[in-house]
């Protein structure tokens, strides 16, 4: 199981893809319409194999806008699992009341969207794809669009909570995963899961992503943007 997606969410998709733009020197591979479906356009950026995605509100009273709303301007929104073996993961789901709230269905890629009141931070999706190293959701064409010169790809998601600790035991749950020998951290096969104290008074949600940088004299540094912490980490 490793770490393959993480969207954030916009008012301002422009003003966001802009942002990510000017920091990481990345390049929109793909538009999905299938968004459509929940009121929503994004935006996606492949980082190495890994996919980062903005998603902005089309419509009043979409799930979408409700985060946005509740945490108070742009931020985290979705953690995208990919599997080799969804249905043995569909049954582990059933058997620690994790609901699954939507299928999402492509030709060769099937994900199931966990209903975040069963896990907390955000919405998760276990997916898994046809083959291994492909990914419909990011389009047809996306590994054309691939640039390495900032960041090369992504290490780890951070969720925030009042109770981090807590939060990160329901996700190892969930999961099937272990947990860290600190308390607060799922080791997947491929990037990694941290949970944190909310200090920032935003509540709970996904609040930092690592990304790797291509330039090691860069390890340390931080950057803001889409209401969401990054930090630029060794390989």
């Amino acid at each position: 199981m490793r770490l393959r997606q993480l969207a954030l969410v916009a008012h301002d998709l422009a003003a966001a893809e802009a942002a990510i733009i000017e920091a990481f020197d990345l390049d929109v591979c793909f538009r999905d319409p299938g968004v459509g479906h929940f009121g929503l356009h994004n935006a996606l950026f492949p980082i190495g194999d890994k996919l980062l995605e903005i998603v902005s509100p089309t419509e009043e009273g979409t799930t979408a806008g409700r985060l946005l709303d509740k945490r108070g301007g742009d931020g985290g929104y979705m953690v995208l699992v990919q599997t080799a073996d969804v249905e043995s993961c569909r049954a582990h789901l059933g058997e620690v009341g994790a609901r699954i709230v939507h299928e999402a269905k492509g030709t060769a890629i099937l994900g199931l969207h966990v209903h975040p009141r069963d896990v907390g931070g955000a919405i998760l999706s276990i997916d898994q794809a046809e083959p291994w190293e492909s990914w419909e959701w990011a389009g047809p064409a996306w590994e054309g669009y691939v640039r390495t010169g900032v960041v090369s790809d992504i290490a780890a998601v951070e969720l925030q909570s009042r109770d981090p600790r807590g939060m990160a035991r329901r996700w190892a749950e969930v999961l099937a995963r272990p947990l860290g020998a600190d308390g607060l951290t799922v080791d997947l096969d491929e990037g990694a899961i941290r949970f944190v104290a909310d200090d920032d008074g935003r509540g709970e949600g996904l609040s930092g992503i690592d990304l790797v940088s291509a330039d090691p004299a860069r390890v340390g540094q931080t950057f803001e943007a889409v209401g969401t912490r990054f930090r630029l980490v060794g390989r």
